[in-house]
């Protein structure tokens, strides 16, 4: 996923690279041009607002969000609602991941 030519797709979460949000989630809304596209996450920047960002200043990761992307291709529309519970979701997620690398990290050092 982290290849710098694919593009994100709508509902894909990335991660802010650049910016005053760097550090931060937010999930792909739209596709602007093979340049730049639209992050929303729900709670700061809501769908109704969205920040127009360079591809290269975002990582993607390897979570698409079927809830949002469904609603974005069905309606055209995504409530901030879904957005906030795609990221909750994909970060819950993420640190279960964490934790379970962590404990086998610590099983290792233990044998």
């Amino acid at each position: 996923m982290n290849d710098p030519d694919s593009s994100p797709q709508i509902g894909q979460v990335v991660q802010i690279l650049q910016g005053r949000e760097a550090g931060q989630y937010a999930v792909v809304i739209g596709v602007v041009n093979n340049r730049f596209v639209l992050l929303a996450d729900g709670e700061k920047r809501k769908y109704d607002r969205p920040k127009k960002k360079n591809r290269h200043h975002i990582e993607p990761m390897d979570y698409i969000s079927p809830e949002v992307q469904n609603s974005l291709l069905e309606t055209g529309r995504v409530t901030n609602g879904k957005l906030r519970f795609a990221l909750s979701k994909f970060v819950n997620e993420m640190v279960t991941d964490l934790r379970k690398g962590d404990q086998l990290d610590g099983e290792r050092r233990c044998n």
